[in-house]
């Protein structure tokens, strides 16, 4: 009687097709690319002392789960915060000849705004439902605001952009006095600081 052999696998063509595949799923599969805000937090701060903040020197934000923007208890379109963040870091409402008064903002002047950029404070507080991709288009028109701000510093004193003169020295690849432009954008920095305090909202938004 015939003894039935059994068939071998060829282990070397499996191998071949294991990394054919592997080479196959790694071309056709897209990797999303994760969204964030490119942003330099300050160093942490022990003991820091609590601050009172005016109101008139607070612009309030609130996202709700509707994705819906109340801008200073008015609902607003996204477009529209960008300027509005303007008007409001720019105001410059204290008065002339009064302490820390504001004399390169170009603002409405209002009394009832904010007094200078330094005491200007951003508050956004997103609803926990709040999507995602509208919080980062709200910080980034909130960006937008400030980098527009300080580009207008920055060409007015030094005649430079300050956004593509910032990238270009973190990226190495400025050509000139690195430590001179270092200065200068730390001064323009310091006439518009980014002031913005973040936390989730109480208040509910029905409209």
């Amino acid at each position: 009687m015939r003894r039935r052999t059994t068939p071998e696998v060829n282990a070397g063509s499996m191998a071949d097709i294991a990394f054919l595949l592997l080479i196959f799923f790694l071309v056709t599969t897209t990797i999303e690319k994760d969204k964030g805000i490119a942003r330099q937090l300050p160093p942490a701060i022990q003991d820091k002392p609590q601050v009172l903040i005016k109101n008139k020197n607070l612009f309030e934000i609130i996202v709700n789960a509707d994705n819906m923007l109340l801008v200073e208890n008015e609902r607003v379109p996204l477009e529209d915060l960008r300027q509005l963040t303007i008007d409001f870091l720019d105001n410059g409402g204290i008065p002339l000849g009064q302490d820390e008064y504001c004399d390169y903002c170009k603002g409405s002047r209002d009394l009832l705004s904010s007094d200078n950029p330094q005491k200007a404070v951003i508050s956004i507080s997103p609803d926990r439902l709040t999507n995602y991709d509208t919080y980062i288009k709200v910080q980034n028109e909130i960006s937008s605001a400030y980098e527009f701000l300080r580009n207008r510093e920055a060409q007015r004193l030094f005649a430079i952009d300050f956004t593509a003169t910032d990238k270009a020295i973190k990226n190495g690849t400025y050509k000139g006095d690195v430590l001179k432009r270092t200065a200068q954008l730390k001064q323009v920095r310091t006439m518009f600081p980014m002031l913005i305090s973040e936390a989730e909202t109480s208040k509910e938004l029905r409209i």
